[in-house]
């Protein structure tokens, strides 16, 4: 008798195809990749058509099977550099280059309050350089006592041409220094966001392999159709990727050939990092998830096949909820104003100083509503949001709706 298939033997891989209806192929070991996972529930439905007739046995004498379609999600553990090519196709763009200073011997650093301080250059834009709010750099060349800069992860929190102002991620104050070291700032990996123009639409081949069973199911023509990030007050910060296909393969031996071995980077925690909301630490938010959403469709059919053409993505949306403890009228402010506000979160895998992270930054976001618990405990509002295409020209942020960066990204 054929054991059961259980969950610990069954392995996901996925490979980007060059087009619609072009399934990837098996390809030399390691074009495929095997996916991180905590579920992949991906199936293939079918549109079903009962007989409507009227019959003298009173009774229904036919039933078919009709178009055919992939659905289902890949939920797992938000992890460093574990996702790369999902969040690329939800964003609709690639990983850009990242920037840099290069060498520069004009630059002071000073402390503000706190982890908080200023690079200051007296010639050059950092503008120009390609910096922006909410990126997380990394400086060295510093020397004596500006050692502790040196390989220590900052979140820009303000920036002109000259002035950098960022917030140490692991709270180390910034060690001070005047200017004649020669130094250099970095983008930590690389980012990749919402474009304004040049979205990309990427297709998926992906394959569950049971392996207690030699039984594999490869969905192909795959849209990774969204991204939900949830970051609970304790635990790890999870990210699920809702997925849309035009079809299933099946097969007794594994599709991929030897796909490469998943990113091995740590799994990141929700307390573990900082959140910065209009230039400033939060340290009151006990919660928050953001729900990216492409909007895609097909078809539903079309005469002479049971597969539909293609996936067709529409406006992408991004809202989200935080929940805060209701310490002042600041948030809830926000919400009866109507006042924009920018979010910068950087969720760390360890506490060091140049600590591997993913992190989110919403450049503009407005407030839907702001509803209070009541108990015998710290009160909490709850707070849905939306975040917005920034348009108003600013060379300091992203003209985008959001941006993922990962120091892990290549």
């Amino acid at each position: 008798m054929t054991g059961i298939a259980t969950g610990v033997f069954k392995k996901l891989s996925f490979k980007k195809q060059t087009a619609v209806k072009t399934v990837a192929p098996a390809g030399a070991a390691g074009s495929a990749q095997y996916m991180r996972r905590v579920t992949s529930t991906l199936s293939l439905a079918k549109a079903t058509y009962q007989s409507q007739e009227i019959l003298a046995s009173q009774q229904v004498r036919d039933f078919r099977h009709g178009v055919r379609k992939v659905e289902g999600s890949i939920s797992g553990e938000l992890s460093v550099g574990g996702y790369q090519k999902p969040f690329e196709s939800v964003l609709r763009q690639l990983v850009q280059s990242a920037p840099t200073s290069g060498a520069l011997t004009t630059v002071t650093a000073a402390v503000t309050t706190g982890a908080q301080g200023t690079f200051t250059r007296s010639g050059g834009s950092f503008i120009t350089d390609g910096f922006k709010v909410g990126d997380v750099v990394n400086w060295t060349g510093w020397a004596t006592t500006g050692v502790p800069n040196n390989d220590h992860h900052a979140l820009i929190i303000g920036l002109t041409a000259t002035v950098m102002t960022v917030v140490m991620i692991n709270g180390v104050a910034v060690g001070p220094k005047a200017a004649g070291d020669s130094v250099t700032c970095a983008l930590v990996g690389k980012r990749t966001w919402v474009p304004s123009s040049g979205q990309t639409r990427d297709y998926y081949t992906i394959e569950h392999w049971f392996s207690d069973i030699a039984q594999s199911e490869v969905f192909e023509d795959c849209v990774f159709s969204g991204a939900n990030i949830q970051l609970p007050p304790s635990g790890m910060a999870t990210v699920e990727f809702p997925v849309m296909g035009l079809n299933m393969s099946t097969g007794a031996t594994e599709y991929f050939t030897t796909p490469a071995a998943p990113p091995t980077g740590g799994i990141e925690a929700s307390v573990n990092g900082i959140l910065v909301i209009n230039g400033a630490a939060a340290g009151i938010v006990t919660g928050m998830n953001v729900a990216i959403t492409g909007n895609y469709s097909a078809p539903g059919g079309v005469v002479g096949t049971n597969v539909d053409p293609d996936i067709f993505p529409g406006t992408l949306g991004v809202t989200g909820q935080l929940t805060v403890l209701f310490q002042d009228e600041v948030f809830r402010d926000m919400f009866l104003n109507e006042t924009e506000a920018s979010v910068a979160l950087v969720l760390t895998a360890t506490n060091a100083a140049n600590a591997p992270f993913t992190s989110f930054v919403m450049p503009r976001i407005k407030f839907g509503g702001s509803t209070k618990d009541d108990g015998q405990t710290g009160l909490t509002q709850t707070m849905p949001f939306t975040a917005l295409e920034r348009v108003d020209g600013s060379t300091v942020h992203l003209a985008t709706t959001i941006a993922i960066q990962d120091s892990a990204f290549a």
